[in-house]
């Protein structure tokens, strides 16, 4: 750079010369023409060095080389070639003139000093007295002060004057003041002149100075160019009459007792208030309503009518009656009242006129600033007005943030909310964008909530909004989603700056976040606690497929319940499912637990075993002091610990439970018990009374026993072998000896031993991690996976490719029933619904195939995610399409899933959203009734409308259930019916309380997600279920089952699925009662038949994560149930018109349902497909599921009962050393052979 520069001054210098020397080649021809330059230019060359002769030769070859050029360059005249030009600074670098730096020309800056018009006198003045605030509100103060100071005055001079004194002293100035107050004529003198005092006029006459000052010193400052307008406004006339007489009684003495209307200085009084409040809240930079403003000035304009009133007529009245000041009070605020009572008027005619014109004045400016005070008042209520600064400090409340609020958002939310006791005293501020709705608001002034919530029209993103909904003093902060929007991503959008605005206003808010698509929920991690809808939605419909009624399941332990529902219901079923239904999740510590605080330092699964079998509780997980991580059944390797954080479930928490020990409690600890029960009358039969928050749980034998004996059940088939006993529950367990139901075992045959049916199915199977996540957030999980990812085209099910010619379900001949997926689009959230379907811990000889059915083809992106899963195809088709159902293979399916499209979630009219839904399923159940149909409503009181019957006796007397259970305020009314407690439907908006209960559960959704598969925390279980077959009715009770599973395998029972034979009455009920009956229980006896000889033939295969448990839809069995009617009245005579109208009756419905069977068969011939699958009759109509979630330990085990269990992590129990572990599990194999396997299934 400095060589550059140096070059640069070398050039500059040698432009110089060349430039002189050009002017002194040129310089003879002009000499004669122009002599004074010829003779200054001497000095000048005289002055040049040696260089410039040099520079002059160059320039004259130069010219002889290009001839007939002259350079004419006599104007430059330049001074710089006499001396050399300086070279550049060395600050200076090349980077300094890229960056235009200038600085070199600091000759040429020129200083600019700006807002030089305020340093003027006026200027300041203004900016004292006008613009800046706090000044201005000072100055306003004192303006206010002194129109009071002057009314006080006014009072006191008042109170001070006599009458008399005027006729006595004021003659001089008045000749014909001779009238007294008692003649008939009006005294004029006593209305022009008072009697006032020196020390009261020298006050007045100060104040009136100041004023008078003020008054022109701001007309002088606020004056615009016109004069006039400031001269003819109001306060500067009133200014001018108060103020100007006093000021002239200065030069004029007479004139110090003249009447001066001081009174209506309260006017002035009244606007410098007004000003004075804007300006204070300007200055603490604070709004106020407009309803406050206009309250306050029409207080205001009351006062000073008043005060005017009573002021000029006590002076009229001066020259009439002597009315006091007071009296003059009493009669102004009895006219105004329109009272009238007319003991007081005024007697002359000029106070009759001042009444006359105050009343007019009245009549106009009242009604205008009522009626402005009315419309306030109504926008007001639109709007709902503030949040209390003094309540949101004294009082707690939660702010509810909603795009549109409707009647049953707002309805769940209050009853989950306030159905904690602790919750009662709290507020709800419901902060919305738009109208209220009317069924709103007529909720909103019922009693119950009029006093507790507060609706306000405003929006989140506003800080305005957000300080009257006083946000930063909330409790809590809820934000929720729109989710009957079109466009679910730009509801997920206003969410998004929901919440951001909230954090921004109140960092210190904990936030409750509602996010519909998982892709957005990175977005809004911040929050406290989040809920995405499609993450929950399509995990629990996965987990429907393979553990029944898992939704039902979550929905009844998420939502608060004293178990109370259905207790009067004549149906034993119903009863049961009620009483239940009251568990939820509870937490404490165990030091501080009577239910677990004996168990410090057992194992977890000794402590779960116990818990349940002494008090009747369900200990599900545990968290450490020392780890954020909630472990759901860690196993018998976790020893419990005193400061360890218990995790249980029951019908409430233990802070309200009692206890009743029916026996003394034994201390006798060497006492030895020769059985694990004394005598059958022994078993723990534990009695929950649920009434008002408090449960007494009675307790036969809290001991528990120490030593374990053999049950001994009766001879099988007159033989004399007998089954293995129940092992006891250890304290501490070495947990690699247990295996968690064949899993390991399973692992092992997959990876050493494997038969060739497994081998075709996942020999090419290997467990790790997706590659490609759809979406940012979602939790890793280990799965099963391919070797390679699959190519796009054979993803395609009913289009052959290069590597496949496959082109429908049949031809890939799976193994396994299909599970088949109906969507609209293959969101994000669908990743969610195959990884839980996919997880390691599920044996690859039961991985079902899924069929995504959609609307759309699926992008790249979405194809890229799944492609590395096996058995995992899509196909473009709908359910509308009876074409597109046999083709993706739905007659060889096990459950069918209908999602909620999202084009159909918003109508026109409320409720009708799942119209096309509900039609169409209802449809499918009549043309394949043997399928298991999982369906999603945007609605849960549609609910009603799935499997839909008719004339049925039953369906409308759980109809009438539903009411009265909903007349009792139960939060779940429609838990009873049928296709919600079998698992068949299911309602996202049931999930909402879910965030509504972390407010006070903060586990909650930590817990669902490790339940539904969305996290997988090392050494956490996961939910699972197994089949009660008629080899495991043995145990006999729950509480055995519940040993049983803890000794054998660790693992967790929670609920039972239990399916019952009901016969459904139609409304054919009316005909004779004996013969009903005797029909009932034939086809009770004939359907248990059947049942008993169907389930022994699937004895044979277990399926413990039961697949095929859900193929049991509730339609009637009318053929069946018309055929034994008809043999049963064959044998009783009857008519010929009888029995024609019979057999006519029963040919109709047999050909509705040929009729349809034929239309199946005909679509599936003409696409190819083979007719085998098909079987129009194998349905179960006639059955009736529900959940049962803890129930007591003497419940009986009954056929077919799926039991819910919580497995523990296997790749927790899996031993450091493989070789160790190996040969350890090899061992045990050989010892305990084919009855611990038994054992371990069950």
């Amino acid at each position: 750079m400095n060589i550059f520069f140096n070059m640069r001054g070398t050039v500059v210098r040698q432009i110089a010369e060349d430039r002189a020397v050009a002017e002194a080649a040129v310089s003879p021809p002009r000499r004669s023409s122009s002599p004074p330059r010829r003779s200054s230019s001497p000095p000048r060359r005289s002055s040049s060095s040696h260089g410039d002769r040099s520079s002059n030769e160059t320039l004259q070859r130069n010219n002889s080389s290009n001839s007939g050029v002259i350079l004419d360059i006599s104007a430059l005249k330049m001074a710089e070639v006499d001396s050399e030009v300086p070279p550049l600074p060395p600050r200076y670098r090349f980077r300094d003139l890229l960056l235009g730096d200038q600085t070199f020309q600091n000759d040429d800056r020129v200083q600019v000093e700006f807002y030089v018009n305020e340093n003027t006198f006026k200027e300041r003045l203004k900016l004292f007295f006008i613009k800046n605030q706090r000044s201005s509100l000072r100055i306003r103060l004192f303006n206010f002060s002194l129109k009071i100071l002057t009314c006080v005055l006014y009072i006191v001079r008042v109170s001070l004057d006599n009458p008399k004194e005027v006729n006595g002293n004021l003659c001089a100035i008045c000749p014909n003041n001779n009238n007294t107050a008692d003649s008939t004529e009006i005294n004029w003198s006593l209305i022009f002149w008072v009697t006032r005092r020196e020390p009261v006029w020298a006050i007045q006459v100060t104040v009136a100075l100041i004023s008078f000052l003020e008054t022109m010193l701001i007309t002088y400052l606020s004056y615009k160019g016109n004069i006039w307008e400031q001269i003819f406004q109001i306060s500067f006339i009133l200014e001018m009459i108060n103020s100007v007489p006093f000021i002239i009684t200065i030069f004029w003495a007479p004139l110090r007792n003249i009447f001066v209307p001081v009174f209506l200085n309260c006017w002035l009084a009244k606007g410098a208030l007004e000003n004075m409040i804007n300006d204070f809240h300007r200055a603490i930079q604070r709004t106020h309503s407009a309803m406050f403003n206009q309250v306050f000035i029409l207080i205001c304009t009351l006062l000073c009518l008043v005060f005017t009133g009573a002021c000029g007529i006590q002076h009229l009245e001066r020259a009439g009656k002597h009315l006091t000041l007071f009296d003059s009070f009493y009669f102004c605020i009895v006219t105004f009242s329109t009272v009238g009572y007319g003991d007081v008027t005024p007697q002359i005619w000029p106070s009759q006129l001042l009444v006359v014109i105050l009343i007019c004045v009245a009549l106009v400016v009242l009604p205008l600033q009522f009626e402005e005070l009315a419309y306030l008042w109504m926008e007001s209520q639109k709007l709902g007005g503030n949040y209390s600064r003094h309540r949101a400090q004294t009082e707690k409340h939660v702010v509810l943030c909603v795009s549109s609020l409707k009647i049953d958002l707002l309805m769940d939310f209050l009853n989950e909310f306030y159905a904690h006791p602790r919750l009662q005293d709290y507020y709800v501020v419901i902060l919305c964008p738009t109208e209220i709705d009317i069924q709103v608001r007529r909720i909103l002034q019922i009693p119950l909530w009029s006093q507790r919530v507060i609706y306000l029209q405003g929006s989140a993103l506003k800080d305005q909004d957000l300080m009257r909904a006083k946000m930063d003093d909330a409790e809590a902060c809820f934000i929720l989603s729109s989710r009957n929007e079109l466009d679910r991503t730009a509801a997920d959008h206003q969410t998004i700056l929901r919440a951001w605005a909230a954090k921004d206003f109140a960092p210190n808010c904990p936030l409750y976040v509602q996010i519909l698509k998982p892709e957005n929920k990175f977005h809004v991690k911040f929050a406290d606690h989040v809920v995405c809808e499609e993450e929950f939605k399509y995990a629990m419909l996965a987990l429907n497929c393979v553990c029944p009624a898992t939704s039902t399941l979550v929905t009844l332990l998420v939502h608060t319940s004293r178990g109370q529902e259905g207790q009067l219901s004549p149906e034993h079923w119903q009863r049961m499912y009620g009483r239940c239904s009251g568990n939820e999740v509870y937490h404490i510590r165990l030091c501080d637990s009577k239910f677990f605080g004996e168990y410090d330092g057992k194992s977890f699964t000794y402590a779960s075993f116990h818990a349940h079998k002494k008090y009747g509780v369900c200990l599900i997980g545990v968290k450490r002091e020392d780890n954020k991580s909630i472990l759901l059944n860690p196993g018998p390797r976790h020893i419990m610990a005193a400061p360890d954080t218990c995790y249980y479930i029951n019908i409430t928490k233990e802070e309200n439970s009692a206890f009743i020990f029916k026996q003394e409690e034994k201390h006798n600890k060497g006492l030895s018990v020769t059985g694990l029960y004394d005598a059958p009358s022994r078993l723990p039969v534990h009695s929950i009374i649920a009434s008002m928050g408090t449960v007494a749980i009675d307790l036969q034998n809290p001991d528990p026993p120490e030593e374990s004996g053999k049950l001994t059940l009766p001879t099988e088939n007159g033989s004399g072998s007998r089954r293995p006993s129940i092992a006891p529950v250890l304290e501490i367990t070495d947990s690699s000896a247990i295996l968690p139901c064949d899993l390991l075992s399973d692992q092992s045959e997959d990876e050493t031993n494997q038969s060739d049916d497994e081998g075709s199915v996942g020999s090419d199977f290997v467990k790790g991690y997706p590659p490609n996540s759809p979406y940012i957030g979602s939790s890793p999980t280990l799965c099963h996976l391919l070797p390679q990812k699959a190519s796009f085209c054979c993803l395609r099910l009913d289009k052959g490719c290069t590597h496949s010619s496959f082109e429908d379900a049949k031809a890939y001949g799976f193994k396994n029933k299909l599970i088949i997926v109906s969507a609209e689009t293959a969101g994000n959230g669908l990743y969610n619904f195959i990884v839980p379907l996919r997880a390691y811990y599920r044996p690859r000889k039961e991985l079902n195939p899924i069929v995504l059915l959609l609307d759309n083809t699926p992008d790249n992106h979405f194809l890229e995610a799944i492609c590395c899963f096996p058995m995992v195809y899509y196909m473009k088709g709908t359910i509308d399409s009876l074409d597109n159902l046999l083709q993706c293979g739905i007659i060889y399916a096990d459950n069918l899933v209908v999602v909620d499209k999202e084009s159909t979630m918003s109508a026109e009219e409320d409720y009708m959203a799942d119209a096309k839904t509900i039609v169409n399923v209802q449809t499918m159940f009549r043309l394949f009734p043997s399928l298991s149909i999982i369906t999603e409503l945007t609605h849960p009181s549609n609910m009603r409308f799935m499997q839909f019957r008719a004339k049925d006796c039953y369906s409308l007397a759980l109809s009438k259930l539903e009411k009265i259970e909903r007349d009792k305020g139960s939060n779940l009314a429609f838990m009873f019916r049928l296709p919600f407690a079998a698992g068949r439907v299911f309602s996202i908006s049931m999930l909402d309380t879910l965030l509504y209960q972390s407010f006070v559960k903060d586990y909650m959704i930590a817990i669902a997600r490790l339940l539904l598969g969305l996290d997988t925390t090392p050494g956490s279980g996961y939910l699972c279920a197994m089949k009660i077959t008629e080899e495991d009715l043995w145990i006999r009770t729950y509480g055995r089952l519940f040993q049983k599973l803890c000794s054998s395998s660790a693992e967790i029972p929670i609920g039972i699925y239990r399916t019952e034979s009901h016969m459904f009455s139609t409304s054919e009920c009316k005909g004779s009662n004996a013969q009903s009956q005797v029909s009932i229980n034939i086809q009770q006896g004939e359907e248990h038949r059947e049942h008993r000889e169907s389930w022994k033939e699937k004895t044979a295969h277990r399926n413990s994560s039961a697949s095929d448990q859900s193929e049991h839809p509730l339609l009637r069995k009318k053929s069946m149930q018309w055929a034994r009617r008809l043999s049963r009245k064959s044998t009783k005579p009857s008519s010929r018109a009888e029995r024609i109208s019979q057999q006519r009756l029963n040919l109709y419905r047999r050909s509705e349902r040929q009729e349809l069977s034929e239309l199946v068969k005909n679509r599936m011939k003409h696409l190819g497909l083979p007719t085998v699958g098909y079987d129009e009759m194998n349905d179960h109509q006639n059955t009736l599921s529900y959940v049962l979630i803890n129930p007591p330990p003497d419940t009986m085990l009954e056929l077919n009962d799926i039991v819910y269990i919580i497995r523990s992590d296997p790749l927790a129990h899996m031993p450091e050393d493989s070789q160790v572990g190996q040969a350890r599990s090899t061992r045990n194999q050989q010892d305990f052979g084919t009855e611990t396997r038994d054992e371990t299934h069950l």
